[in-house]
């Protein structure tokens, strides 16, 4: 409570009166931060919210303060300029302390290495008093490195008491959160600072080295005597050169064993040596002919571990003595490869004459063997006939496979003749009296070879003209679904009678484009002179007009399906 007295009255008890309302007793604020920067502020009110007291004293009464002077009893005063009052994180700012040190990790389950030595890097922040402890990151090294401990003031005892800088010395142990972690020395402004302070530094400790990172970098000396042999030269002159051998793989000795044939490859570009099995069609076993992929095959291999079976060690080339070479594989005898027995009984031509001109002292013994094989019966594929459903190449996919696919298309032959069709007049053969006097227009695609049919309408006829037969393939008479017969442009002569679907029709005309073709490519296609002499007669001839007759003008041969020609 604001405590203040009567104007004129002594400072005395029971000459002070209490303010009971004031509620606020703090200090006004006098320190600001802007953009950083710290900035003194001069107070506008006294502690409480009073007004200050200068506000209440008179110009002259303050006149009268600055000039009063403390006088000393004996001597003269002696005036020294005041010195300004600089804050510690003005004073200490970018000011940090760093030590170097190490820590022992414990490694457990290793017969090589029981600890492990980590260097690290102890920061001290004079402006706050806070540290850190950070780990030089090494690459690959499969340890989580970096900021072991974040910046914060590390806790000294359990009673709240934290580290300060004057608790730091070299050749020291500092126990933080558990660990303790050992100061070897420290860099030039850390000994300065500390030496300035009043503090005597210890003699630095050199860093010890890491057991396990001076193993990996200091290998134990092994000397290999280079091989005279010229690997070039093998590859130069010995590529796309390989062995074949014809072997009988005995696995009688395993459950539900037997005898499989398989061919056994040598390649001499790389002493690589490779296994398949011969499998023949419906045999019941899955699709993976390759026994043994293509690899180098040790033939003798130094015992470097005994307890450990050599199956599950991955074996280096320094530790092969001997590979398999061209010597080992002697035909008519036994050979073992990968803890399997195999039989060689035969061989091509090229490896026989391999061995006559670099092994001739290695005889060749084939052996006529009697393999065991069920000989599969030859079944012959009948194809169902034709039911009249889509085209025969459509039906006949479903008896290829299971999932039919579409039938291959000549694509050069689409795109050359594409849009080019041939056209002819022609009529009904027909029994029917009231067939007399139809009149068709028959359209031979040459990109596909189909054929489609459209019928002229007349007038008065009583049968609507239009689309007679969709663009389809059609076969000759007496084809048959195994060996169908389709008709092409060398059939159609004027006057030729062309079978569709039992109706025949019979070629009474046809346009220019269509002679002019044909004489192009008679002498690639075997163009009978028979036809090319019926459209001559019939396209070069003149003769009176006939009533039963419809004239057929189809000087575009591009015209599209499905449209009448123009009359």
């Amino acid at each position: 409570m604001a405590v203040h007295t009567t104007r004129g009255l002594p400072f005395l008890p029971g000459n002070s009166f209490r303010d009971t309302t004031k509620s606020a007793f703090h200090r006004p604020q006098t320190l600001s931060y802007k953009n950083g920067y710290a900035l003194p502020l001069r107070p506008t009110v006294g502690i409480g919210q009073e007004p200050l007291l200068s506000e209440h004293i008179m110009q002259n009464e303050v006149k009268q303060l600055s000039s009063q002077t403390a006088t000393l009893t004996y001597g003269t005063l002696t005036r020294s300029p005041p010195l300004d009052f600089i804050p510690a994180h003005v004073a200490y700012d970018k000011k940090v302390l760093r030590f170097y040190g190490y820590f022992q990790q414990d490694v457990l389950h290793s017969p090589d290495e029981h600890f492990r030595v980590r260097p690290v890097v102890i920061y001290y922040y004079l402006e706050d008093d806070s540290m850190c402890v950070m780990e030089p990151v090494v690459e690959n090294s499969g340890i989580p490195q970096g900021t072991l401990i974040k910046r914060h003031r590390l806790p000294k005892k359990q009673h709240g008491e934290h580290y300060h800088w004057k608790d730091l010395n070299l050749a020291m142990d500092l126990s933080v959160y558990g660990t303790m972690y050992r100061i070897t020395h420290c860099d030039p402004f850390t000994q300065e600072f500390m030496e300035s302070q009043g503090i005597v530094l210890n003699d630095p400790e050199p860093t010890p080295g890491d057991p396990y990172t001076n193993r990996r970098t200091q290998p134990q000396p092994s000397y290999i005597t280079p091989s005279d042999y010229d690997n070039l030269k093998q590859f130069l002159t010995k590529d796309r050169m390989v062995l074949r051998f014809f072997a009988l793989w005995d696995d009688s000795d395993s459950l539900y064993g037997e005898k499989r044939a398989v061919i056994v490859q040598y390649y001499l570009v790389d002493d690589a040596v490779e296994i398949r099995e011969t499998q023949e069609p419906n045999s019941g076993r899955d699709p993976f002919p390759v026994l043994l992929r293509r690899q180098k095959i040790p033939k003798d291999i130094k015992e470097v571990c005994q307890p450990f079976p050599s199956c599950i060690l991955e074996v280096s080339p320094h530790e092969v003595q001997e590979y398999y070479s061209p010597r080992d594989f002697r035909v008519g005898e036994e050979l073992r490869l990968m803890g399997k027995r195999f039989l060689l009984y035969d061989c091509d031509e090229f490896t026989r004459k391999y061995y006559e001109q670099h092994h001739a002292d290695i005889p060749l013994k084939p052996l006529a063997l009697a393999l065991d094989q069920k000989t599969q019966q030859a079944y012959m594929k009948v194809v169902p006939p034709y039911n009249g459903f889509g085209s025969l190449e459509d039906s006949l996919q479903n008896c290829l496979s299971l999932i039919p696919e579409p039938p291959k298309k000549d694509l050069l032959k689409l795109l050359e003749n594409d849009h080019k069709i041939l056209r002819y007049a022609a009529r009904l053969d027909s029994q029917n009296p009231h067939d007399e006097g139809r009149r068709f227009v028959l359209s031979y695609f040459l990109s596909n070879d189909m054929i489609s049919i459209f019928e002229t309408s007349r007038r008065n006829s009583g049968i609507l003209g239009g689309k007679f037969l969709e663009k389809t393939r059609i076969p000759k008479p007496g084809s048959t679904a195994e060996n169908p017969e389709y008709y092409g442009p060398a059939d159609f002569a004027i006057g030729a009678t062309v079978e569709v679907f039992r109706h025949r029709f019979v070629l009474t005309d046809a346009d220019q484009y269509v002679l002019t073709y044909l004489e192009s490519i008679a002498e690639q296609e075997r163009i009978p002179e028979k036809t090319l002499s019926s459209l001559r007669q019939a396209l070069g001839q003149s003769k009176a007009p006939d009533p039963n007759h419809t004239p057929v003008n189809l000087p575009d041969p591009t015209a599209v399906e499905g449209h009448p020609p123009s009359s």
